[in-house]
């Protein structure tokens, strides 16, 4: 993916900066020059902006989403290469989760430092070099700067628990240097997003730079993982006032852009042709027939799990018994008697798509690949389904290849569900169900209020599903701790699967074949719950820093 363009929630003010912040490198100037006044230095602050991409996409990048460690997701191809079989590896664990293996495509330690040093830099010179900006806009950028600096931060403890805590005070960088505790990580990361709060405006003035709600938004996720659950609950109840709310369609939470009324996006990617600033979202996980039709190749690099297809709920409430389709059967999958966000997120054997239907049988347009039999899918699904959320409908392949559909980072379907966690938590069982609540009747789902364990799993199951391919999931595992427990609570001792899909001599019809597309059982170890291992390059260089012991 390219270079992207940040616009955050905001409407209606867009022309204020023809729609985008401009990302255009300042080299050739210098320091002085560029924090000599607030349009200058804005430009400093947006190269800082692109490390939310970053983070997500870009330093990760090999192991591509990470739903592929859990049982929701599967990368078919058998290649040892990105978005392929090093997903599977992950998963897979044991002898391959090496210190050098997590390090490269788990850790980020070595990216996000870089990242942080250059934010505190650029706080530095707000202080130093920023003396003729009216106090108001550099207090604004410093929110803008440190809300960042906590959002990498919040990466990083989350990874490793203990880390090295640098600050804008550039005197105090040094080779060797200690690690901090994980508590003085949480303090630092809510001290940075509660200033942000205060200083930044709300999106109608922030003319499409970092605002208030972002800042709120990111204290909810964060001070979840930090155990902070009043400041989740004050935050969560902050954005409501500031008139975030769910949209009354769940697939128009992610189609529908923030210029156009979108009330649950909080923050928000946009792309573009004319500026030359697309991504190849579609390349890797659009259905293959979409290739095909145009006589490419591309698409189906990961495709949703029969197991991520079953924990959807009927539309009536309830689940489906999927026990006939765990062996073989002409009876139709009841597809279409599920609830809208299945609909809205996978695509499946008969889908309506661009005009045609969806075709993930043997033979079909979009076409099925054996795991680990045929190592290069080019397209076919090795589940028999495709992701759907996400991918653009719209979106014409004979035309281009990139594409531009924007994507949302932050959202207010995610802060509800911040919120019925931390009110779980406190022992608040009333808030916790409305929250649970507001989101299952945005859907249509019935809901009776519950306690204790069941409303546990309500809460648990709705994280699954209403946050499904948003990257949460794994982490959630992680973080509450079920990792390593045996599946179906945790990431041990299974493997996932999919429907081979065939023709039948009766036209219409086709046999349905549970088949698992894991050629080993899944294993998430010990050494991984708590943190990641420290990278050799920090062990190398820092004498006062010394391997995690689980990582010994």
């Amino acid at each position: 993916m390219k270079k992207i363009v940040l616009i955050l929630s905001l409407a209606g003010v867009l022309s204020a900066c023809n729609g985008f912040l401009d990302m255009t490198p300042r080299d050739s100037i210098s320091d002085k020059v560029m924090w000599a006044n607030t349009e200058s230095a804005e430009y400093a602050v947006n190269s800082i902006y692109s490390y939310a991409y970053d983070i997500y996409a870009s330093w990760p990048s090999a192991v591509g989403m990470t739903e592929a460690f859990t049982d929701e997701f599967k990368y078919g191809s058998y290649v040892n290469f990105a978005y392929c079989l090093i997903p599977s590896q992950v998963a897979y664990g044991g002898t391959n989760l090496t210190n050098s293996f997590v390090d490269v495509y788990l850790g980020c330690w070595d990216s996000l430092y870089d990242a942080i040093r250059r934010t505190n830099e650029a706080i530095s010179n707000l202080h130093t070099l920023g003396t003729a900006l009216p106090q108001a806009d550099k207090d604004r950028l410093e929110g803008e700067l440190r809300l960042m600096r906590g959002w990498l931060y919040f990466e990083l403890v989350k990874r490793y628990k203990d880390v090295i805590i640098y600050d804008e005070d550039l005197t105090q960088i040094a080779v060797d240097k200690e690690l901090s505790t994980e508590a003085k990580g949480w303090e630092f990361i809510a001290g940075d997003l509660n200033y942000a709060v205060s200083v930044l405006p709300e999106k109608a003035a922030a003319k499409g730079r970092l605002d208030k709600g972002v800042a709120l938004a990111l204290i909810t996720r964060a001070m979840l993982y930090a155990g902070d659950y009043d400041a989740v609950i004050e935050a969560a109840d902050s954005l409501e006032e500031l008139g975030y709310a769910l949209m009354p369609d769940y697939a128009a939470a992610f189609t529908t852009p923030i210029q156009s009324g979108n009330t649950e996006a909080i923050l928000q990617y946009s792309f573009s042709y004319a500026d030359n600033v697309t991504h190849e979202f579609d390349f890797y996980y659009a259905p293959g027939g979409d290739y095909q039709l145009v006589g490419q190749q591309g698409g189906g690099y990961g495709t949703p799990t029969q197991e991520m297809v079953e924990s959807y709920e009927l539309a009536a409430g309830g689940f489906p018994d999927w026990t006939p389709w765990h062996s073989s059967t002409t009876a139709e999958p009841p597809y279409a008697q599920l609830e809208p966000r299945f609909h809205a997120t996978i695509l499946y054997n008969g889908s309506s798509w661009k005009e045609r239907k969806i075709e993930p049988f043997v033979g079909g347009t979009d076409g099925w690949c054996q795991w680990a039999k045929e190592p290069q899918p080019q397209g076919r699904t090795t589940t028999g389904y495709y992701l759907r959320k996400f991918v653009d409908e719209t979106h014409d392949l004979s035309q281009r290849s990139q594409s531009t559909q924007h994507f949302i980072l932050l959202r207010y379907g995610e802060v509800l569900l911040n919120k019925a966690e931390a009110c779980f938590r406190k022992g608040d069982t009333q808030a916790a169900n409305d929250a649970v609540k507001a989101v299952r009747s945005r859907v249509g789902l019935p809901y009776s209020n519950k306690s204790g364990d069941a409303l546990w799993q309500a809460i648990r199951q709705e994280r699954r599903i209403e946050l499904a391919f948003e990257g949460q999931w794994y982490w959630d595992l992680r973080r509450w701790g079920d990792a390593v427990e045996n599946y179906p609570v945790g990431l041990n001792n299974y493997q996932v699967h999919g429907l081979k899909i065939e023709p039948t001599a009766v036209e219409g019809q086709y046999l349905y074949t549970y088949v698992s597309v894991d050629d080993k059982d899944r294993n998430f170890p010990q050494k991984m719950l708590n943190r990641f291992p420290l990278p050799d390059s920090e062990l190398n260089s820092n004498a006062l820093v010394k391997q995690y012991p689980e990582w010994n």
